[in-house]
């Protein structure tokens, strides 16, 4: 006999509880209106420079007078003047150039890499990590000419025509590599500086009484009348350089580190130098900038435009290159010691336990140990903490680039012809004026240029998206 049919219905599916997603912070706090992220990035340069940044500025102006003294005392009187020798040709300068090309690299990845990529966070900070990117290149540029030994001769480098019949410079050589890769780098970030400019200096233009400020603005902003026409062209330009600027952060420094790697001195003749060098870039470059950043927070009054999330993002990318910095270190010891080379094997010995180890812990030790302390976010919400560690950072690689020049070159092939090297008072002098005038030109932008791009900063106020990570697992419920 057939069973009787089962009329009674299933019970219904229990209906997920589903959150409500995580909200990011907002990218600007304060409620702001446009109107207020106007008075707010224009109110510094409207207003009467505080004795703070006349005192920073009297600091800077003495670096680069004492920077100008040495300088000039080294041309007069010859190279002689630093601590070189016939082993160790490069130190001091070469060093200084490197670590400065580096220093520039953090502008460019921000503003172009990130704008890229859509990284809506960079907004705050571009402004003045593309300006800190031209003052680095401007520093890392005086040290090539001053070891020229006779810098007015500086135009022999370029590929014009001339009288010197067959004497031309060596496109062969890395060194020339470096002049047209830099001077390239350069002009694109200067040209992608301004036009980033143009909407910021119509807004001052508006903004200022008939006078010399106002004419100067109108001409520098080229018109600007902030149409729909208009804008559509400025971000068609925009992404146009950005595309353009992003190859140069990874082939300036990839050029730069070939004037080691196509050497055959042990420790330089290596293949990771390229990336190992770009990464090292970007890291000294995102710790400059945090350093400029939370103090340009504090003294202007921008803690509501350069949030904690924005301390936060910078923080993580810094830990990133930091870790592969580590990796590059770990991976040179590695193939030194895989690859049966004694002379190899010598070098890596010699700088973690020769005469100069103190230089090669002091760089392990800023920029692999102290920047795990990133991890935490404990760490990474101290604004104190993670000024202390950018400062940090940037010693770290300058002893980087130190390490790497001087430590394979005072310990030379032959044993006779070993020798320490000992930077002179010049030498010293000539690195702080190089500090002085990057200070001195980063404070003077901050009195005639907003430090904060407002009308990116603009386009992404109320901005709030759901984090992903529960998003997806949401969708899926």
């Amino acid at each position: 006999m057939a069973k009787p049919l089962d009329t009674k219905l299933p019970t219904p599916l229990r209906e997920p509880q589903i959150r409500p997603p995580q909200i990011r912070p907002p990218l600007v706090e304060g409620d702001k209106s446009l109107g207020d992220v106007t008075r707010d990035i224009c109110k510094p340069l409207e207003a009467t420079p505080t004795g703070l940044w006349y005192a920073a500025l009297c600091v800077s102006l003495t670096a680069l007078i004492l920077g100008v003294t040495a300088v000039t005392y080294q041309i007069a009187t010859g190279i002689g003047t630093w601590g070189l020798n016939k082993t160790v040709g490069w130190a001091f300068d070469i060093t200084n150039f490197v670590f400065w090309v580096g220093i520039g690299h953090a502008g460019t990845l921000i503003s172009a890499v990130l704008f890229l990529f859509r990284q809506r966070w960079r907004t705050a900070v571009n402004r003045s990590a593309e300006a800190m990117t031209l003052f680095a290149v401007m520093c890392a540029g005086l040290f090539p000419l001053i070891h020229m030994g006779r810098p007015w001769l500086a135009f022999w480098m370029a590929p014009y025509p001339n009288t010197r019949g067959p004497l031309w410079v060596n496109f062969k050589s890395p060194l020339l590599w470096d002049v047209f890769a830099i001077s390239t780098y350069l002009m694109i970030s200067a040209v992608f500086w301004y036009i980033g400019l143009l909407p910021d200096l119509a807004t001052i233009r508006d903004r200022s009484l008939p006078g010399l400020r106002k004419k100067l603005t109108g001409l520098l902003c080229l018109g600007w009348n902030g149409s729909a026409r208009t804008w559509h062209r400025y971000e068609t330009v925009y992404l146009l350089l950005a595309g353009l600027a992003t190859p140069l952060v990874f082939s300036v420094h990839s050029i730069v580190s070939m004037d080691f790697a196509t050497g055959v001195i042990p420790g330089w003749h290596t293949t990771i130098f390229p990336p190992y060098f770009v990464a090292g870039a970007i890291f000294s470059g995102l710790a400059m900038v945090l350093t400029l950043m939370l103090v340009a927070r504090k003294t202007m009054r921008l803690e509501q435009y350069i949030t904690p999330l924005h301390i936060d993002r910078m923080c993580r990318l810094m830990l990133a290159m930091g870790s592969i910095v580590g990796l590059a270190y770990a991976t040179e010891f590695f193939m030194a010691a895989y690859s049966g080379n004694p002379y190899e094997q010598f070098v890596f010995k010699n700088r973690a336990l020769g005469p100069m180890r103190w230089a090669y812990w002091t760089m392990v030790c800023c920029n692999v140990v102290i920047p795990q302390l990133l991890w935490f976010r404990a760490v990474r919400s101290k604004l104190a903490l993670v000024f202390v560690l950018s400062i940090v950072v940037n010693i770290g690689m300058w002893f980087e680039r130190f390490v790497i020049i001087v430590t394979s070159l005072h310990r030379d092939f032959l044993p006779s012809s070993w020798a320490h090297y000992t930077p002179t008072i010049v030498e010293v002098a000539t690195l702080v004026g190089s500090f002085g005038l990057f200070f001195t030109c980063f404070l003077l932008f901050c009195r005639v240029a907003p430090v904060i791009a407002m009308a990116e900063v603009k386009g992404v106020m109320g901005f709030r998206r759901p984090a992903p990570e529960r998003d997806t697992q949401e969708t899926a419920a």
